[in-house]
């Protein structure tokens, strides 16, 4: 069953969608699916069928007001995989993007061994990351240090890196 709830948060209302677990081995039986912003590209939409269960999202917006509050740089939530095999590794090396770090779409590609002419299939595969913020794809930025694309919108992954501290915030 689609299970799924809203958190308020810095960047507007959160929608998350999970999926119930048969057992015990995951946090309220639930496991992350999506984690989405209003006005996302390709965001997903609450659907009749899907039952509102913020009980069962208790931890995962535990450790989300934990990280708005400063006090958390590192997610421990599990998640449903998805995705082609490609999108899972680079997905996976997200991942490994630490808090208040940067690196490029051409540092991550060569990272995974993708030929720089395949780089825009990268950006592809990080534009359809389902669970923004907990796979940290807003820690990916333009070889001229410049803010590309992000799902969420541009100035939401700018709040994003100066909250981590990989910006320094502009004085006006």
């Amino acid at each position: 069953m689609t299970i799924y709830t809203t958190l308020d948060s810095p960047l507007g209302e959160l929608l998350l969608v999970g999926e119930e677990t048969p057992d015990d081995t995951t946090p309220h039986g639930t496991t992350l699916t999506s984690l989405s912003m209003p006005g996302q590209k390709n965001a997903p939409a609450v659907r009749p069928e899907w039952r509102r269960a913020p009980d069962r999202f208790a931890e995962t917006a535990r450790q989300l007001s934990a990280y708005f509050d400063g006090g958390l740089t590192a997610f421990d939530i599990p998640f449903t995989p998805g995705g082609t095999d490609f999108q899972q590794r680079v997905w996976q090396a997200l991942e490994g993007i630490p808090y208040g770090a940067s690196t490029t779409y051409g540092q991550l590609a060569e990272g995974l061994d993708v030929p720089r002419g395949q780089v825009q299939a990268v950006g592809a595969a990080i534009g359809a990351n389902p669970l923004l913020l907990v796979r940290p794809c807003h820690r990916v930025i333009g070889a001229d240090g410049t803010m590309r694309g992000y799902a969420g919108g541009v100035d939401r992954k700018v709040w994003l890196l100066t909250h981590e501290g990989a910006l320094q915030p502009t004085l006006i």
